[in-house]
């Protein structure tokens, strides 16, 4: 996490003598974030100055607290008139109101200087945890960056209140009687020197009992899940050792942390409760030379109603959220300047000339050439090293762990990622339209989640096709894939479609559908057919397969797997590539999914040299190849959905999106 000292420092956060820095000093830091925060003020200039506008009307209720009681008392009450006494508190009252119509106003110039800071927090984070593989980017984002928006709001309030209040009140008591001010502002400046003498020290300290909190919340996050290793190795004394020297270096920093906040109260004292104790004592010489009662009062009052809770609020607020604020902006700020934009990678090229390329005659549907693919530059690769080549016709079907990477693949297949390293080729089948031509793509993605916008069967059927498609074609496409019953069930193909009122399994048999007419060369099928069940998956799988064309299927079944030519097992760098029988030989995670799923009547099962131990899933499901399904053709529908949209990762509500792009075609 950036800002934590060296492993070898002691928990002071200073380096021993002689030794060497690794990085940033604390000094340096604060004065970095120091900068930063100026630079940012001053860009906001015209907020910071509305800001100040709105608070003046504070400094004059606070200056109406003191004066207004005091003239109450000299020239009404005390001088036996008593509609001045009470014309001067009604003035005091006005101002109260008056005070709180600006502090409102003081709200929304806050929240114009506040948001665009943890805007800038968020997108700084987000680019770094990209950029770096920052495992702690979700802590920064979901946490920091909130404690650093709600501390800095709250640190602008009572900074500002601290400064209008103060001002209010010391031009109240000069206007009252110069002697109370020379009572009153010595020991209010002497506490609020002693505070911001405490400033710095408490925020190294604060920054070390983070550091040192965070060091045993690790050790005992990795420590718990292995209880039993460690039992078992013996290793329980070297581990308790461990923890101890991370507890005892937390206490330290929590003792040296309270030392320092004792400065607080002893600040506080001098500043807020000297004052009251001075007035007091000096009273008769005061009212011996000149003070009047009420200008006694009133003095009072300026610093019990106005100067004590204003510097509270600013010692407790600045002192503990202060810190803390400084703390995680360290934290959140790069320590070195972000690099420079790199240039967006190239585009997939047309040939491949590294090694693993596909044999000599006709090109391949696919070749991948050392594909490498990760979402960051120092993010370790989803796809590293990856070459395949998948000949023309091929049913190619992708396994794997969850994570694994099978969609990033399809996703580069699709051109939809640009590979970080090596190449995508994607030819047409030679005897299939060119793709330059309108309404032949020469691939097409359909993804897990849907998108059918509101229109007819007809629109939504033939969006891929520059021309409207025939309905004798449009109607054997449904029959193939079995989407004929909800066309009939709904009017045929001029019915009117409402995404609202379709199923999962309706959605993506139209979205499927709809990319069996686009005739494409390469279709992919990232689990398109997850809310189908078995028998309709089979179905569609195997018009696909004998419509023409190359068939890629992330199967979230094995009988998936069964059904297809080749199959791809995805497992980091141990990939295996092979059909069935080959990988039941020499895959042991393609043994491992197999052996997961039991085997149903209409399943394919393995020959019977290679058919593994059959296990059962942990929990008992309805569906015969292992997997719940959600909605078939014909099941009860879910009417809670979202649908693709755009982009692969973008989510929108269903609805009409007739205005919107679609996944597939190039």
């Amino acid at each position: 996490m950036i800002g934590d000292p060296p492993a070898d420092l002691p928990p002071g956060g200073e380096p021993p003598p002689g030794a060497r820095r690794s990085g940033p000093t604390t000094s340096e830091r604060h004065n970095s974030v120091h900068r930063r925060g100026l630079r940012f003020l001053r860009a906001r200039r015209r907020v910071v100055g509305r800001l100040a506008a709105w608070s003046v009307l504070e400094t004059a209720q606070t200056f109406l607290t003191g004066y207004a009681l005091a003239r109450a008392l000299d020239a009404g009450f005390l001088a036996g008139r008593v509609n001045v006494g009470l014309g001067w508190l009604a003035a005091a009252a006005v101002a109260v109101v008056v005070g709180a119509y600006g502090t409102g106003r003081v709200y929304g110039a806050v929240a114009a200087l506040v948001e665009p800071l943890r805007d800038r927090l968020v997108r700084h984070v987000v680019e770094r945890g990209v950029r770096d593989a920052d495992r702690g980017a979700l802590s920064r984002l979901t946490q920091q960056v909130e404690i650093a928006r709600d501390t800095f709001a709250g640190l602008v309030m009572v900074s500002r209140s601290f400064v209008f209040t103060a001002a209010g009140a010391l031009i109240g008591l000069f206007s009252l009687a110069p002697p109370l001010l020379l009572v009153v502002a010595p020991p209010l400046a002497a506490g609020v020197a002693l505070f911001a003498l405490t400033l710095r020290p408490l925020t190294r300290r604060q920054e070390a009992f983070l550091v040192a909190d965070e060091e045993l919340a690790a050790q005992l996050g990795a420590v718990c899940p292995g209880l039993r290793d460690i039992t078992a190795a013996g290793a329980e004394d070297e581990v308790a050792a461990d923890a101890g020297t991370r507890i005892a270096a937390e206490q330290f920093a929590a003792r040296s942390l309270a030392r320092w906040g004792v400065l607080r109260v002893v600040a506080l004292a001098i500043g807020g409760q000297l004052p009251i104790v001075l007035l007091l004592a000096t009273a008769p010489w005061l009212l011996t030379h000149g003070v009047t009662p009420g200008a006694l009062v009133g003095a009072l009052a300026y610093v019990t109603q106005s100067l004590l809770p204003a510097l509270q609020n600013l010692i407790h607020g600045l002192g503990t959220s202060g810190s803390r604020l400084a703390v995680v902006l360290r934290r959140l700020a790069p320590d070195t300047p972000a690099p420079t934009d790199a240039p967006a990678p190239a585009p997939c090229p047309d040939t491949t000339s590294a090694a693993g390329s596909a044999p000599p005659g006709p090109p391949a549907a696919v070749t991948l050439s050392s594909l490498t693919f990760a979402y960051g530059p120092a993010s370790e690769p989803v796809i590293d090293g990856l070459d395949l080549a998948v000949p023309h016709g091929t049913h190619l079907a992708i396994v794997g762990p969850s994570g694994i990477g099978k969609s990033t693949l399809t996703a580069l297949m699709a051109g939809l990622l640009a590979p970080t390293g090596g190449s995508v080729d994607i030819r047409p089948a030679p005897d299939l339209p060119a793709p330059d031509r309108p309404g032949h793509p020469v691939r097409v993605l359909i993804p897990q989640e849907a998108y059918v916008f509101t229109g007819t069967f007809a629109e939504n059927l033939g969006q891929l096709r520059s021309a409207p498609v025939p309905d004798r074609e449009l109607l054997a496409a449904a029959e193939a894939l079995g989407l004929s019953p909800l066309l009939d069930r709904l009017g045929g193909p001029t019915a009117e479609v409402d995404p609202r009122a379709l199923s999962s399994g309706e959605r993506q048999l139209i979205a499927l559908t709809r990319a069996y007419l686009a005739r494409a060369s390469l279709a992919l099928l990232d689990e398109a057919t997850c809310h189908l069940d078995a028998a309709a998956e089979e179905r569609v799988e195997r018009a696909f397969a004998r419509r023409g064309g190359t068939l890629v299927v992330v199967a979230h079944r094995i009988s998936s797997a069964l059904r297809a030519d080749r199959v791809l097992v995805m497992d980091g760098r141990r990939t295996a590539y092979g059909s069935h029988e080959e990988l039941m030989e020499r895959s042991p995670l393609y043994r491992d999914l197999v052996g997961a799923w039991s085997p149903s009547s209409g399943t394919p099962a393995a020959p019977a040299a290679h058919r593994p131990e059959w296990s059962h899933p942990a929990l008992p499901l309805r569906d015969p190849d292992g997997v719940d399904a959600v909605a078939g053709a014909g099941l009860p529908r879910d009417r809670r959905h979202v649908v693709a949209y755009g982009p692969v990762g973008q989510m929108e509500a269903s609805g009409d999106l007739r205005d919107g792009g679609t996944l597939g075609g190039q």
